[in-house]
């Protein structure tokens, strides 16, 4: 569902990514483009984990596995590259740290069957108690056109790619102040 445009996913990727600090003119796109999808594949792997307890936090979240979450972007285009690779060898890694949790603990299983369990059974329609109009751009960024029409639809930027409605960006937290 992600957009297909290359220079739309690389906009989304600057604007999503979280890779403050960074110089991307000098980045190739598929870098870039990678560095963010593994990042957002590591996030995607965190959330069964979320809201450990204390006992549980030490054991999901032990200092190398915090690391992959804490790294920071590269500031020079040179770096990027390797930033990606490290971030795609990141996400393996945590992939096989929640294989490995959830084969050892009955609970952490549990956890990351509920959370596919919920995805698989949400109800990720347009909301029924109200009519989804397209919203005309009207702002900089990169990833809309001035005057574009894209749809706001939960926590998700839709736009219609090729006769096709596509992700353009996912916001997973609002401010509630």
């Amino acid at each position: 569902t992600f957009v297909t445009n290359k220079a739309r996913q690389r906009a989304v990727a600057i604007k999503d990514g979280e890779f403050d600090g960074s110089d991307f003119a000098g980045v190739e796109d598929d870098a870039l483009i990678n560095a963010y999808k593994s990042r957002m594949e590591l996030i995607y792997l965190m959330f069964p984990l979320a809201g450990p307890s204390d006992e549980e936090e030490r054991l999901f979240f032990p200092p190398d596995i915090k690391a992959m979450f804490n790294r920071k972007a590269p500031t020079t285009p040179q770096e990027f590259p390797s930033f990606t690779t490290q971030l795609e060898r990141d996400a393996k890694g945590f992939r096989v740290h929640l294989d490995n949790l959830a084969a050892k603990y009955p609970s952490v299983a549990e956890r990351v069957r509920k959370f596919k369990s919920d995805l698989v059974t949400g109800d990720f329609g347009p909301p029924k108690t109200s009519r989804v109009e397209p919203i005309k751009y009207s702002g900089g960024g990169g990833v809309l056109s001035e005057g574009e029409s894209y749809y706001q639809i939960e926590g998700y930027t839709v736009v219609r790619e090729n006769g096709q409605m596509r992700i353009a960006g996912i916001r997973f937290f609002t401010r509630l102040f």
